[in-house]
């Protein structure tokens, strides 16, 4: 099968698109055909071999995070899906830039009945890592007050359209020239991060979720209130994460000293500092299937590429300046 995929740890000069084995499935996988993924700037870090020291991969390793394609085969202890459905899912075994990939049956949803693939494929990475942060760490609800950071990209564009379905005050960072498009995503308060100091406009908010780390991270302190939380994507991790990737001893013990300081910082203010590692999960993309079928949730696509201009696609991805996801038509 055709798949793009890296020997070595590298730049996107070193991404290769050539054959590679088909992938074979266990008792309780799912063989999908691919007709679309997307591409997340967490492919480039993984690319670039930021993670090495604590999710070292084996090469040669197929990239990508997030697909949408048929079913062409299922294990002999698969129930919940039979060949020739539609579905979609973050990857948990192998990479989603190929024209095969397998899945576990716990991490797979049918994809959303009113969309297309390459849209389908645009969801699973972000709106996850949404619903984990909103739903199942900070139980967002109706009144609470949410501030999202960088709304106008993958994962601030989809955790916009559920804050507000959850009820909440929705404020979120953006350049001006976004302004019009995140206030239709549904946004209440909009700070153009060119000109204006979110940490000097905003005050008493429940919940940020932080995309950009550093001094971002830090500033959003000062803007929540007292018992409020902060979610980070990419800021520096915590113990929760060292448990989750099960590590080694050394490592459970360097990991939490990474975050010491943020967490500290936090807990002086009576805030809750966590790092969301966000983890494949095929029952809560069933529930966010649903959203988008009822039209709360809109996938939010800047542009497709066929998969053989995938170098193209992920060099524009670096430029930071997409607007929603990157897609590559791997089947046209």
């Amino acid at each position: 099968m055709k798949a793009a995929y890296i020997k070595r740890y590298g730049k996107i000069e070193d991404v290769q698109l050539d054959v590679q084995p088909e992938p074979s499935i266990t008792e309780n996988a799912v063989l999908v055909k691919v007709h679309a993924a997307s591409i997340n700037p967490l492919d480039l870090r993984v690319l670039e071999g930021e993670f090495k020291a604590i999710l070292p991969i084996k090469f040669p390793f197929i990239l990508g995070n997030d697909f949408a394609g048929t079913v062409a085969q299922v294990g002999s202890n698969v129930t919940q899906f039979k060949v020739g459905d539609e579905v979609y899912a973050k990857t948990d075994l192998n990479g989603a830039f190929a024209e095969y990939t397998v899945v576990q049956q716990a991490s797979l949803a049918l994809k959303p009945k009113n969309i297309p693939m390459e849209h389908a494929a645009s969801l699973p990475l972000v709106s996850l890592t949404a619903w984990q942060a909103l739903v199942e760490i900070a139980n967002v609800k109706a009144g609470h007050k949410v501030l999202i950071h960088a709304g106008s990209g993958g994962v601030g564009s989809i955790a916009i359209q559920l804050a507000k379905h959850l009820g909440a005050t929705v404020a979120t960072t953006t350049s001006g020239k976004n302004t019009r498009w995140v206030r239709e995503l549904g946004a209440d308060i909009i700070i153009d991060y060119k000109t204006m100091n979110f940490e000097q406009e905003l005050k008493d908010y429940d919940v940020v979720l932080d995309t950009q780390g550093g001094k971002t991270l830090e500033k959003s302190l000062s803007v929540i209130k007292r018992g409020g939380r902060i979610i980070s994507i990419s800021g520096p991790p915590d113990r929760a994460f060292a448990e989750t990737i099960k590590a080694n001893w050394l490592l459970k013990f360097i990991i939490p000293l990474l975050s010491w300081s943020i967490r500290n910082k936090a807990k002086k203010r009576d805030i809750t500092y966590s790092f969301l590692f966000m983890q494949p999960n095929g029952q809560q993309l069933s529930q966010i299937s649903h959203l988008v079928e009822i039209g709360k949730i809109k996938p939010v696509v800047d542009t497709e590429y066929d998969f053989s201009k995938i170098k193209e696609a992920l060099e524009y991805v670096n430029t930071g300046r997409a607007k929603g996801k990157i897609i590559l038509k791997i089947v046209d």
